[in-house]
């Protein structure tokens, strides 16, 4: 990998040594064999981020389901996000159970997570890994947009489903406009193929072919 170069879609995510609340940890060693969502927020104590702490939580039991855990990120010192959590369960009614890096800005600079222009903490950067630690997604939102979690949560699953059946998902998915909860056939690889895919499935020409899932 090049110097000064972020890892992107497709490449292993790099080791990082981590100090969080639930104690030291090596990513991605630590998660081989499950899925996990990096996440990073701009800071601890403020009105956003702690409507997507919630958010996150609320839906941690979904994500687990999927064999994904949470990781939540910023350059505040780990005393800062047990504080925070302290407040949000005594405040909000809700205990953060998931491990929260307190970063140096290590790691928001290698995952290039601090945008100058957008001042010197970081953005609310989303990293969605795999089991074999090769990241699949990458979202970046600016501080004063939340992130939607219902997106993330669906980005797992359609990433697994994906992965499983060999398929693509459609927009919105699965609820898309065109061909609802259907999946995509991947495209015909020869002349022989593309039309025994108009036999085979339902289409709209042999290089838009969908299909129910099993």
């Amino acid at each position: 990998m090049m110097e000064n170069r972020i890892p992107l879609i497709g490449e292993a995510m790099p080791e990082l040594k981590v100090v969080t609340t639930r104690g030291k940890k090596t990513i991605p060693n630590d998660y081989a064999g499950q899925w996990f969502v990096l996440f990073s927020h701009p800071a601890d104590f403020t009105p956003v981020c702690t409507t997507e702490f919630v958010a996150f939580q609320k839906r941690y039991d979904k994500f687990k389901e999927l064999n994904c855990e949470l990781i939540g990120m910023s350059i505040d010192q780990v005393f800062a996000h047990i504080k925070w959590e302290q407040w949000i369960e005594e405040n909000l009614d809700v205990e953060i159970q998931f491990p929260i890096i307190a970063d140096d800005g290590t790691v928001g600079k290698q995952l290039g997570m601090i945008h100058p222009g957008k001042g010197s903490n970081t953005v609310r950067a989303v990293f969605i890994v795999d089991p074999n630690g090769i990241i699949r997604a990458i979202l970046y939102y600016p501080q004063e947009l939340g992130r939607n979690m219902d997106e993330v949560l669906r980005m797992v699953k359609a990433l697994q489903i994906s992965e499983k059946n060999g398929v693509a998902m459609p927009a919105n998915w699965p609820e898309n406009e065109i061909i609802g909860d259907s999946v995509i056939v991947p495209p015909a690889s020869d002349v022989e193929n593309a039309k025994k895919r108009l036999t085979e499935y339902e289409n709209f020409d042999w290089w838009f072919c969908h299909k129910k899932l099993d």
